[in-house]
Formats: structure tokens, C-alpha cells, sequence
């Protein structure tokens, strides 16, 4: 019988940092995915030769010296990895009605930016985002602080944090802000953790924006291309990963979890199992109940998960940027009642009507130009719906019959309404439209209710009330979205904070400082910045599509 020190069940970036860690320690690691590729929500996947990344959009914090560049760095992937910067002007686009606001990269240029727009608020608006930087800050320094005396001094150290902490994010911009289309403006990026303003976490959103206040970045090579550095740094220090690996079961022996056992019947002993699954998936579905105590089982009945999504994966035969379409994401929103919009998602029936109040849009080959064929642009369009709305389509288990294909359709032609809006006639130019669906998000990520962002980022699910790494069974941990933060990023610390729990240590221990680790970033918008073997890379898939 096989042995590990540590499975990993699950390939999404929390499982693969904690791999990284483990292995680099000297373990013997083992990373199980029922997928046929790793990276969970991170995986990218090709449809007639244009690639596509369901979960990453953008990753922030990434020049030399911030958080997520050294957190790479520290995993010893850096080098591994390419960033295209997304438009410095308007790595966000709002289109909100009939207007558009855009947000440049640098908190000092945005406000800047928004007074122009919004004179009448120009002291408000300083203020706000001063407000989010300090918050920001504030909740990031809280893990950080040693010894008797800083902790003492958490208070004052945390002023900002403590003051409104316990509020919603329409509460404390409606104490800032009045101006509804500049609240809509500053509140776009609540499509990034899946709650409406009324319902969202303030912190939360500080944390969300603050992270990409100096722009965004696209991994060459979309999500994948962050999945395949973090596979070869495990495989570097002799991790295993092995795909199409579905995990029946976690195997608990006197209390203690010791090892699993395969949907073929094989087991798997370890000494320690770390579940990067969503907690019901890892607690109802792998653990039999009897394990589990009462307090914990009345947590997991009351957890809720965050929204599910509908991802049309988009292929045009038309030059798009004649449409001021670029690097920079689109965020559409039929007017700037944000939380009315997020309610019309959430309670309408999914199929009907023209278009959806609020959208997602990236076009993939301006923000990789590398995987561009100068013919063709994917885009991936994003909207949120509630599952619980969803057909169950005759309830089959393969639920691929005539009247989820009507339904799929109908989506599609919703979808493609709005972007017309900003590419008109795009219909006329699709290559091909395929629509992922909370049965997608299911089948090939197996989050529960085809969630995109782990639990719901409410007040009382996150901060202390947020499952921990470790658990109540002994050797068992769990990693990811629902543990210290979700996105690219927070999933990513989520593992290494896993590792740290495994080897008795501080998560700093293991982002390991070394000077030859540097992620290189090009301009994506300026070709003269890139370097002669991106020209060639694209050169090359324009020579092979003609």
C-alpha cells in the first residue's frame, strides 16, 4: 500500500501552495484531482484551438515589492511565470446606462480621475479611498502583530478597521458618498467577491479594491499559466499530482484522519489529508457524519455559499478594438441601482428576457496579445445568477438533453445582447459560443451549488467566523477560498497558512526570501515593451492559424 506524508485532495491554487510548501519541507506529497487538468477554478482549456480561463480575470499587488509578487516569489514560481499589465488608464471600465467611467491604476490617479467626474465630490471622494487604504492596511496588519505590547495596542493600531468593521459597504459609502452613479462607480468590483453593497462585508471590499488600486495583470497564458508554474514547482521538489482522481472517501480511524480511498476502491494512507474542497463537500460527501460533532454540523447547515455564475466562452472574427474594446475589463450595469440590479439576478428567472442588468465582460487575446492569431479575440462574459433557480433538467444525472440545450441557447442570445451593446453586430461574427452553467461549474470544479467564490463573504463567514485551516479531526486541514480569503491571491495564502498549520510554523517561514526570483511584466497595451520571444510566440501562432 501506497504511503504519503501529505494528500492534497484538489488542484486549485490553495491545494498547489500547499504542496509547494510541504514538498520544499521534505514531505512526500500527493495531490489527487478528479479533473482531467489541474487548477481547479485557476485551470485554463482550450475549444477549437482558442484557449479560455473560467476563474482568473486579474491578479493585483503584483509590481516588485507587493504582496502578490512576493508571495510567488517566495514560492520560488516567479520565475515561471509572465504578467501582461492590463491598461494603466482603465484597467476597469464602468458602463453604467449610457456612460462610462474608467479606473486607472494608482489610488492618486483615480481619485484624480473620479473628481473630474464627479466634481461636486472631489473631498468626498479622497477621503473614501483614504478610508479603504487605511482599512486595508489595518486588516492586513492584525495576523503580523507580536509580542504583549502590540497586541495591547490593537486598538490604536487598528483604529480605522475597528470603527467599521461590523458594517456593510452601502452603509459606510452612503456615510461618505452621495452621488448614486459615483457609488455605483466605486462599488463595480463587488462583481469580485459576488455580493451586492447591502449584503457585502466592508473590510472585504476594502481588501478587494485596495488589492488592485495599482492595476491589473493577466498571466500570459490565462489562468493556466499560473496553474503550470505552481505544478512544476511541486513536481521541482518531488511532489506528486495525479488527475482523474475522484476521492470517494477521507478514511477516519480513531479519530484521526489517516488516509482516503479512491471512487475504484484503492487507498491512500498519509499522515496528514488537506481538503482544498469546499468544507460541505469535505465534511457531508468524504466524511461520514458520525465523525463530525454536533457544533460543526450545525456550522455546516448554517454556511451559505457564495453565487453561482453563467461564463459564455466567446470566439469573433472581427477586429474588436475598432470598438474601443482593450486590455482593460468591462463591467456593465444597466443603471446604478447596483443592489436592485444584484436582486433582479438573484430573483428572476434565468432564461427570460432580453439581457442581464449587470455583466462581465474580457477579451482574452487583448490582455495576452501572445495568444492573440491576429484574427480572432475570445472573450469570456460573466454573469451571476442564483442556483437555486436553476432547471434540474429532469433532475438526470446527465443532464445534457434537448431542454438544457434550449436553455443554453436562450443564455447565450441574452449575452450576446449585451455585448452588443458595446460590439455592435458582434453576432454576426461569432467563430463560436459556448456557455458554462452551474452544472459546468459542478462537474468540472465540484463546489457545492457551482459556488465561484467559496462561502459567502458576509460578516458572519469571514475574519474569525471563516472555517479554519485546521480542523477538529486530527492530520485533517482544509485550504481555499472558504478558509482565509478567496481570489487568485487570498486562495493562495490559504495554502500556505495549511502548510504552516502541518509544519508548526509561521506562514512567513515558508515564503522563502531568494534575489534570483522575479516575475517578469510587459505592457499590454505597448508591444515595444515586450520582448523578442513574445513577438516571435505570436508571430508564430499567426503564422500557424493562416
Amino acid at each position: 500500500m501506497q504511503e504519503f506524508d501529505t494528500i492534497i485532495i484538489g488542484s486549485g491554487v490553495g491545494g498547489l501552495s500547499t504542496a509547494i510548501c510541504l514538498a520544499r519541507a521534505g514531505q512526500k506529497v500527493l495531490v489527487l484531482e478528479q479533473h482531467y487538468v489541474p487548477g481547479g477554478w485557476s485551470h485554463s482549456f482550450t475549444l477549437q484551438g482558442q484557449r479560455f480561463s473560467p476563474g482568473v480575470h486579474y491578479v493585483g499587488q503584483l509590481e516588485q515589492g507587493q504582496s502578490t509578487n512576493e508571495l510567488y516569489r517566495g514560492l520560488g514560481i516567479a520565475n515561471d511565470m509572465v504578467f501582461f499589465r492590463m491598461n494603466k488608464n482603465a484597467y476597469e471600465h464602468c458602463l453604467i446606462g449610457d456612460e462610462s467611467f474608467d479606473l486607472p491604476a494608482g489610488v492618486e490617479n483615480l481619485k484624480q480621475k473620479l473628481s473630474e467626474h464627479f466634481p461636486h465630490e472631489e473631498k468626498n471622494i479622497h477621503e473614501y479611498l483614504s478610508l479603504i487604504e487605511k482599512v486595508s492596511y489595518e486588516l492586513q496588519l492584525i495576523p503580523k502583530l507580536k509580542g504583549i505590547w502590540q497586541n495591547i495596542t490593537v486598538p490604536f493600531r487598528t483604529k480605522h478597521f475597528g470603527k467599521f468593521a461590523l458594517f456593510s459597504l452601502k452603509k459606510v459609502i452612503g456615510w461618505h458618498v452621495k452621488d448614486p452613479k459615483l457609488k455605483a462607480v466605486l462599488n463595480i468590483q463587488c462583481g469580485d467577491h459576488g455580493l451586492p453593497p447591502a449584503r457585502a462585508c466592508f473590510p472585504v471590499h476594502c481588501s478587494v479594491m485596495s488589492h488592485y488600486f495599482d492595476g491589473g495583470f493577466y498571466p500570459m497564458g490565462g489562468g493556466g499559466g499560473i496553474v503550470k508554474a505552481m505544478t512544476k514547482g511541486v513536481k521541482r521538489h518531488n511532489g506528486e499530482i495525479r488527475v482523474k482522481q475522484n476521492v470517494r472517501k477521507i478514511i477516519i480511524e480513531n479519530k484521526k484522519a489517516v488516509g482516503i480511498r479512491l471512487e475504484n476502491g484503492e487507498e491512500i494512507r498519509a499522515k496528514n489529508i488537506v481538503s482544498n474542497a469546499d468544507p460541505s463537500i469535505t465534511y457531508l460527501n468524504l466524511i461520514d457524519k458520525e465523525h463530525l460533532s454536533k457544533s460543526l454540523l450545525k456550522k455546516l447547515d448554517k454556511t451559505k455559499y457564495s453565487v453561482t455564475s453563467l461564463i459564455l466562452f466567446l470566439t469573433l472574427d472581427v477586429d474588436v478594438t475598432l470598438y474601443n474594446i482593450d486590455s482593460g475589463n468591462f463591467w456593465m450595469m444597466k443603471d446604478e441601482n447596483d443592489d436592485a440590479n444584484f436582486e433582479d439576478l438573484m430573483s428572476s428567472n434565468i432564461d427570460s428576457g432580453d439581457s442581464f442588468p449587470s455583466v462581465f465582460i474580457s477579451c482574452t487575446t487583448l490582455k495576452d496579445p501572445a495568444s492573440f492569431n491576429g484574427r480572432y479575440h475570445n472573450f469570456e462574459i460573466v454573469t451571476y445568477v442564483n442556483y437555486d433557480h436553476l432547471k434540474d433538467f429532469n433532475g438526470l444525472d446527465d443532464y445534457h438533453n434537448e431542454e438544457y440545450k434550449i436553455f443554453k441557447e436562450k443564455i447565450i442570445d441574452k449575452l450576446m445582447n449585451n455585448l452588443e451593446k458595446i460590439i455592435p453586430n458582434a453576432k454576426q461574427h461569432i467563430i463560436q459560443a459556448e456557455l458554462g452553467t452551474p452544472k459546468t461549474n459542478e462537474f468540472y470544479i465540484n463546489s457545492t451549488k457551482g459556488n465561484v467564490y467559496g462561502t459567502e463573504k458576509t460578516l458572519n463567514q469571514v475574519g474569525p467566523f471563516a472555517y479554519k485551516n485546521k480542523t477538529e479531526i486530527e492530520n485533517l486541514f482544509l485550504c481555499g477560498a472558504c478558509t482565509l480569503s478567496h481570489g487568485v491571491a487570498g486562495a493562495t495564502y490559504s495554502g500556505v497558512e495549511a502548510a504552516a498549520a502541518i509544519l508548526g510554523c509561521k506562514s512567513d517561514d515558508l515564503l522563502l526570501e531568494d534575489e534570483n526570483q522575479k516575475i517578469r511584466i510587459y505592457d499590454a497595451e505597448d508591444s515595444a515593451t515586450w520582448p523578442d520571444w513574445v513577438h516571435t510566440k505570436r508571430t508564430d501562432k499567426i503564422r500557424k492559424f493562416v
